[in-house]
């Protein structure tokens, strides 16, 4: 009998599996920083070797080599260390911070290419990584009444910081135990689970419900989702509520775009569309009105570290930016100039060419996935995660919590081998 479509396998999918599943063991301990980018690196070494090994196996069992989408990737992130260590010279920063900021990179901006490559290679099924994620599903909502009652209870917020830190080397907040945080604005608890704070936990959730959808079995399907929903509702992130209503339709239009059927749907509804346009204008603005007022304080300081890392970078440092972040001036909290956005914090840290290394692969693949949406269920699915990480990108920055969302990753790395699979195909049946 066929082992199910769920079951690990190779030794890939089951490094995902147990990896996933064991989130919560990782986080206890506070290796839940380190094992993202160990396995990162890992799954990219049984890739490379696969590939080197390929041309002494029959062809029918040679790894698909990774198609455009992936080499992008990974141009780009290779691109984005080399202008990070001319940054360096060009600021004098020094040996000792250049090595820190190289292994920065290899920790985060790396895992960008490292995950899809490896998801493009081996032969990674995404029904491993749905169970899996369903799995964790299940285990959170059974941790979540502690979570909840720990507030009310008068529990401590943060129970302790791993001694692990001295291994990562970044900041507290990646290795501390946290049942709960107060809200400074509003002085209410919120959540952040595994999550480093609350927003990143909020992006974990999207994408996980993004995998539970895609389970075929009811039951954990439902875990996944109800799970996923909890992790989105009580960290309170505005951007994750409105990437869940988003994203997902977004994704299963662009892969029925080709379809007669919904053109002529959308008809009546464009024109109706059409006459109220006004009216529809002004509950948008309304509706981001709202969206900002839901944390004055918090949309205050993202504008203007905004502000503050564009003005410097136009000003100081255009093409390969600062090296390294700084911090903000009182006005900002004293957050790092730069941060809570992807593109501000690349330009001010890495200047133009370092955003360009982002924008490049970021922008074709989202281009190349959506045209071929129709195609694989798993395409659809891996430009969902990339809609994910644009949309994230404008909220978060997304080095920092690569190993968080890395599931993802390789999701796309799998869409990016099933349009290779069938671009292969056609070519081979237009050969015949």
């Amino acid at each position: 009998m066929a082992p199910p479509a769920d079951h690990p396998q190779v030794p890939a999918e089951r490094l995902i599996s147990r990896t996933i599943q064991s989130t919560w063991i990782l986080y206890v301990i506070g290796g839940l920083y380190i094992a993202g980018p160990v396995l990162g690196w890992t799954l990219a070494f049984l890739a490379a070797r696969a590939l080197y090994l390929a041309p002494g196996l029959p062809e029918q069992d040679r790894p698909q080599r990774p198609g455009r989408v992936v080499l992008l990737w990974m141009v780009g992130m290779l691109a984005m260390l080399i202008v990070l260590l001319v940054g360096h010279a060009t600021n004098g920063l020094g040996i000792g911070q250049t090595i820190k900021s190289a292994t920065g990179w290899a920790k985060g901006w790396a895992l960008l290419a490292l995950f899809p490559f490896a998801g493009a290679v081996l032969e990674i099924r995404p029904s491993v990584i749905y169970r899996a994620t369903c799995r964790l599903g299940l285990q959170t909502l059974i941790l979540l009444p502690l979570f909840l009652i720990a507030p009310r209870i008068g529990l401590p917020a943060q129970l302790y910081v791993s001694p692990l830190q001295i291994l990562g080397g970044s900041g507290p907040e990646y290795f501390s135990v946290v049942l709960y945080t107060l809200d400074p604005e509003f002085h209410i608890a919120r959540w952040q689970f595994f999550a480093p704070w609350s927003p990143a936990a909020g992006m974990v959730a999207v994408v996980y419900i993004l995998c539970a959808i895609e389970e075929r079995d009811w039951g954990w399907k439902a875990a996944g989702i109800a799970s996923g929903l909890a992790l989105a509702l009580f960290s309170q992130s505005r951007l994750a509520l409105v990437a869940i209503a988003v994203i997902w339709p977004l994704a299963q239009l662009v892969a029925r775009a080709n379809k007669p059927a919904l053109w002529f749907g959308f008809a009546p509804g464009a024109l109706v569309a059409g006459f109220f346009a006004t009216d529809i204008q002004n509950a948008i603005g309304e509706v981001m009105d709202r969206f900002k007022g839901a944390r004055v304080d918090s949309s205050r300081v993202r504008a203007a570290l905004g502000r503050i890392a564009v003005s410097r970078w136009q000003s100081e440092a255009p093409w390969v930016g600062h090296g390294i972040v700084e911090r903000g001036p009182h006005m900002v909290e004293y957050m790092p100039i730069g941060s809570h956005h992807t593109w501000y914090g690349l330009l001010f840290v890495k200047g133009a060419l370092g955003a360009l290394s982002l924008a490049v692969p970021m922008l074709y693949s989202l281009v190349s996935l959506a045209w071929h949406a129709s195609r694989a269920p798993i395409v659809r699915v891996g430009f969902s995660m990339l809609l994910v990480l644009f949309l994230y990108s404008f909220g978060e920055n997304l080095e920092v919590l690569g190993y968080l969302y890395w599931p993802a990753l390789i999701l796309i790395g799998c869409s990016a081998r099933a349009i290779g699979l069938d671009v292969a195909r056609c070519e081979t049946v237009r050969s015949a």
